[in-house]
């Protein structure tokens, strides 16, 4: 019979004149030689296996020498088992494409969600535009939206060419958040809040301050400044330093209400002018309006204005350089008297028995010409120094 030791039932008996042997599962052939199909020979133990393929994956159950079963579009592995890259399991019996809306070529096998999406979309099918990018024309584009300005997304609506922010953070407006908003002015780009100390209403005007540089507009409370920080003119702060109330009050003839308001005043009082001139004394007035002790320093201190005492200190200088200029002056004349009082020449005369003795000297003027100290022409100065007198009846040498 010449049967196959391996894929027969037994080597030494055969069926038929053929000569046909009996073969074991797996093993065809006239003599159990070869695999039969669906089984694949086992080349370490020379044995044929099944070949395992999928039923849904694979075209058939056969496979070739190395147990790779026939797989059909979209499906991939050894025995046809696994969906290949780009396709998911789509129920028990197909895989298909991964539907990634052109933005990614794979997907989990099993879920079908995309992964690593392009073109900054994100989504279990890459339908979506990550956060901060909105869609326009099948494709995500950043969002103008600044993140200190705004949250950093937006969205377009149908119809519209360009975007909106979604949310504008606190002093910022806009459809793209780049405006300041009421109340906030620009420095440097970025919104700060307007800084009023309090004294404008918001409700008077669109905005408190201007934008650009943030002057406040509309002061109130009689108060001015570029913050509205100082008080009108006529006005001084309070004791407190809180509110602007007039500096003094004037009194007329008629009637008129004397008013000392302030904004966090709670009450105003009001007394007839006429009233006050005729039957208050200051004494009494200033029994009406009392005034602490302990603030009469301070009050008596913002009576003087700021001009008032630049004014009082311009003139002590002018007066201190005057006094300094006249005693400049006085020294220098001094001086210069002294100078004159020692320079001048002075002569002397010495009178005895005989003849009369005339000498001169200037130290200071060593070169000094002595002709013409006397009167009389006939004078003459010899060349030893001596000075010669002639009179009529007698002559002098000195």
């Amino acid at each position: 019979c010449n049967c196959s030791a391996v894929g027969s039932v037994s080597a030494a008996a055969c069926h038929g004149t053929p000569g046909r042997c009996a073969c074991l599962e797996g093993y065809a052939g006239p003599r159990c030689e070869r695999c039969a199909q669906g089984f694949h020979p086992d080349p370490s133990r020379q044995r044929c296996l099944p070949c395992g393929c999928s039923p849904t994956g694979a075209t058939g159950s056969s496979c070739d020498d190395d147990g790779k079963c026939q797989c059909k579009v979209g499906v991939t592995d050894l025995k046809c088992d696994r969906c290949s890259d780009g396709y998911y399991r789509f129920n028990d019996t197909t895989c298909e494409p991964c539907q990634c809306n052109n933005h990614s070529k794979t997907c989990d096998r099993l879920t079908g969600t995309c992964l690593h999406c392009q073109g900054n979309t994100e989504g279990k099918h890459c339908e979506l535009c990550k956060e901060g990018f909105y869609r326009s024309a099948h494709a995500c584009h950043r969002c103008p939206c600044s993140t200190v300005a705004s949250t950093g997304t937006c969205r377009i609506q149908l119809g519209e060419a360009a975007p909106t922010c979604d949310k504008c953070k606190a002093g910022y407006t806009g459809p793209n958040c780049n405006q300041c908003d009421s109340g906030y002015y620009n420095s440097d780009s970025i919104c700060i809040r307007c800084q009023c100390n309090g004294n404008v209403d918001p409700a008077l005007s669109p905005s408190i301050c201007k934008p650009e540089n943030g002057e406040c507009i509309g002061c109130l409370y009689h108060t001015a400044g570029f913050h509205c920080q100082e008080c009108e003119d006529g006005y001084v702060r309070d004791p407190e330093g809180t509110n602007c109330t007039r500096k003094e009050a004037t009194l007329g003839p008629e009637t008129r209400e004397f008013t000392a308001s302030a904004p966090n005043a709670s009450k105003a009082t009001s007394f007839p002018t006429g009233v006050i001139n005729s039957t208050l004394s200051p004494t009494t007035i200033q029994t009406v309006f009392p005034i602490s002790s302990s603030d009469n320093s301070t009050s008596a201190f913002a009576d003087v204005s700021w001009t008032q005492f630049n004014i009082i200190i311009l003139t002590v200088i002018i007066i201190v350089v005057v006094l300094l200029m006249g005693f400049v002056g006085a020294v220098y004349m001094y001086r210069e008297y002294q100078n004159r009082k020692l320079n001048a020449p002075f002569w002397t005369i010495e009178l005895k028995e005989d003849n009369i003795s005339f000498s001169s000297y200037h130290d200071s003027i060593p070169n000094a010409d002595v002709s013409g100290l006397l009167e009389d022409d006939g004078n003459e100065v010899a060349p030893n120094g001596q000075l010669t007198l002639t009179t009529p009846m007698h002559n002098y040498k000195a």
